[in-house]
């Protein structure tokens, strides 16, 4: 049994698509294939659409820590519906435990140094980001296009990086089973050496957010 706001590889796993990375240090999954390529190509356009500088809660002083850009996606948006309808379809989560679809884009020398997604439970912004709705629990995130060169995803603990593919989906859980944040998580949005990659992500939070 699940609690709100999470889902499990058991679930997940229903989708023959899905595949789980085997590793004893975290729970990882990925779907080729997960959103099709016409779905991807409005996401872009939104995303191009209203990017903005992408910030960090805390940088630790290093202005390049990351360096793509994001914006936040209308949640009326034709094309961002379908991508909820089809989080939702495959993770069982309610949407309501959900932060709002993100998108970010990587040009040429872009990326977003080694990082986790959850809030350091003694770090400064706690408070600020995790009073109302708790933690983020689980990452979905959805490669848009393919990249000429670079933009991989690597999750240095276990030694596996994946590339960009259209409408590739990569998961996995923040939390270890005992429900504390997992470093094991840490991964980095590795530099684009050619082309520009589009990403969407969709973070779950403890708690309903608001």
């Amino acid at each position: 049994m699940t609690t709100p706001g999470e889902t499990t590889p058991e679930f997940l796993l229903q989708d023959q698509r899905v595949r789980r990375v085997p590793s004893p240090r975290l729970t990882l999954l990925d779907c080729p294939g997960f959103i099709p390529a016409d779905l991807c190509a409005g996401l872009i356009t939104l995303i191009d659409k209203d990017r903005r500088p992408s910030t960090i809660a805390d940088p630790n002083g290093d202005d390049y820590f990351r360096t793509s850009e994001t914006c936040d996606l209308d949640p009326k948006e034709a094309a961002v519906k379908d991508l909820e309808k089809a989080l939702f379809d495959l993770n069982g989560i309610d949407p309501l435990y959900g932060e709002p679809v993100q998108g970010q884009r990587y040009d040429v020398g872009q990326e977003f140094k080694p990082h986790t997604d959850y809030f350091e439970p003694q770090g400064a912004d706690f408070e600020k980001f995790c009073s109302v709705a708790g933690n983020r629990t689980w990452t979905f995130m959805v490669y848009l296009n393919e990249v000429e060169a670079g933009g991989g995803t690597r999750f240095k603990v276990i030694g596996k990086t994946f590339q960009p593919e259209v409408g590739k989906l990569v998961c996995w859980n923040n939390k270890r089973g005992d429900g504390t944040p997992n470093a094991a998580t840490l991964h980095h949005g590795m530099k684009v050496r050619k082309g520009v990659k589009y990403v969407i992500t969709k973070w779950y939070r403890e708690r309903t957010w608001g």
